[in-house]
C-alpha cells in the first residue's frame, strides 16, 4: 500500500449530504416564509399542527407514505382539542352565563404588591407616560415580544419532537398540555376577565396603560403593519375575556416542569428563565394580571399533580395484572388489549 493509499484510507469518510431532504427543508422554509410574510404568524394551535406535520414529511421525506400518515392518525385528537379551544373560547364571551369582570383583579393585584398596580407600575418605568406601541422599542422589548409571540408553537413543537423520537413521552406529555388547555375554557366560561389592557380602555383604570405586545416588533413591521395588525385585530372568533387564567402563563410553566424533570444537566433550570421572562412581558404588556399568572400556575399545578396520581394507580393496576396472568400461566397478556405500538401512540387514559 502506498503512503497516499494508506492515508486515503485513514481520512474519515465525509457524511452524504440527503440531497432531496435538504431540498424539501428549503421549500418548506421558503413556504413558510411566505405564508407568513401573507398571512401573518400562525396564531392558532390546528395552524401549527398543520405546519409541524409538513415539517415531519420534509424532514424524512424518504419514509413510506404510511409513516407520514401516522402523524394525522395520532394527532387528530390532539387537531380536535385545538379546534374546540379555539371556537368554544371565542364563543364562551357570547353565552351571557356570566358578566365580564373588571374591577376583582385589579384589587387583587393592587393587594398584592401594596396599592400598587404592577402594569401601570412596569409601563411608566420602561415604556413612558402614556406608553404606546408605536413608541420607539427598547432592547428588552425585542426579547420580550419574542418571548409573548413563542407561545403559539413552543409547546406543540416540542410534542412533534417527542413524537418523533418516543411516542411514549410524547403521549405523556400531550395528555397534560391537553387537559390545561380544556381546562381553561371551562374558566373562560365561568369567569369571563377582562385583561389590563381592555380594563383601561373602558376607563377602569388609567389610560396611560396600553396593550404594548407587538412593540418590540414596530421597527421590523413599521411599513406593513403586518404585526401590529396581527396583534390589535384578533380573530372573529376570538375571546378578549379570556384572561383568566393565563394560558400564557400555564404553558410557559408547564414547558420549563417538563425540562426540568425530565433532564438531568445542572444547566436544566436554566429553562426557567423562559417562564420567568413570559409572566414579566405578560404584565408589562398588559395582557395579563398576576392573579391571572398565579391562576395559571395552579392549573398546571392541579393537572401535573392528577395525572401523576392517575399515572401511580394505572401503574400499580398493570403490576398486579402482570402478577396475576403469571400466576396463572397466562404469557404475553397486556391490560388494555392492544400491542404496545398502538397502545404508545394513544392518548386516551
Amino acid at each position: 500500500m502506498t503512503g497516499g493509499e494508506a492515508e486515503a484510507t485513514a481520512r474519515p469518510a465525509l457524511p452524504r449530504v440527503d440531497l432531496v431532504r435538504v431540498a424539501g427543508i428549503a421549500a418548506f422554509v421558503l413556504a413558510l416564509a411566505a405564508y407568513v410574510q401573507y398571512k401573518g404568524l400562525p396564531r392558532q394551535g390546528y395552524q401549527v399542527v398543520i405546519i409541524l406535520w409538513l415539517a415531519t414529511v420534509v424532514w424524512d421525506i424518504r419514509r413510506p407514505l404510511r409513516e407520514h400518515v401516522a402523524f394525522i392518525r395520532d394527532w387528530w385528537p390532539p387537531f380536535a382539542v385545538l379546534l374546540f379551544y379555539l371556537y368554544s373560547r371565542g364563543v364562551s364571551d357570547d353565552l351571557g352565563i356570566f358578566s365580564v369582570h373588571y374591577s376583582e383583579p385589579i384589587e387583587a393585584d393592587r393587594w398584592l404588591f401594596g396599592g400598587v398596580l404592577p402594569t401601570q407600575w412596569l409601563q411608566e418605568q420602561l415604556c413612558g407616560v402614556p406608553c404606546r406601541q408605536s413608541l420607539p422599542p427598547a432592547w428588552y422589548d425585542v426579547v420580550l415580544t419574542t418571548v409573548y409571540y413563542s407561545h403559539f408553537f413552543a409547546a406543540l413543537a416540542i410534542g412533534a419532537v417527542l413524537w418523533k423520537r418516543n411516542r411514549d413521552a410524547w403521549v405523556h406529555y400531550m395528555r397534560r398540555y391537553l387537559v390545561i388547555i380544556s381546562a381553561s375554557v371551562v374558566c373562560y366560561v365561568l369567569y369571563p376577565m377582562a385583561p389590563p389592557w381592555m380594563a383601561a380602555r373602558d376607563g377602569y383604570m388609567t389610560d396611560d396603560v396600553a396593550r404594548i405586545t407587538g412593540r418590540g416588533w414596530f421597527d421590523l413591521t413599521a411599513s406593513t403593519g403586518s404585526t401590529t395588525t396581527a396583534h390589535q385585530n384578533v380573530s372573529a372568533i376570538g375571546n378578549q375575556v379570556a384572561a383568566m387564567p393565563s394560558l400564557h402563563s400555564a404553558l410557559a410553566i408547564f414547558i420549563a416542569w417538563w425540562a426540568i424533570t425530565h433532564f438531568t444537566s445542572r444547566w436544566r433550570w436554566t429553562v426557567l428563565l423562559y417562564p420567568a421572562s413570559m409572566l414579566f412581558s405578560l404584565v408589562y404588556y398588559a395582557e395579563h394580571y398576576v392573579v391571572d399568572e398565579i391562576a395559571g400556575a395552579l392549573l398546571v399545578a392541579v393537572v401535573v399533580a392528577g395525572w401523576s396520581r392517575w399515572d401511580r394507580r394505572r401503574a400499580r393496576r398493570a403490576a398486579a395484572t402482570v402478577t396475576g396472568s403469571s400466576a396463572d400461566g397466562d404469557e404475553g397478556g397486556d391490560e388494555d388489549g392492544l400491542s404496545p405500538d398502538r397502545r404508545t401512540a394513544s392518548l386516551s387514559p
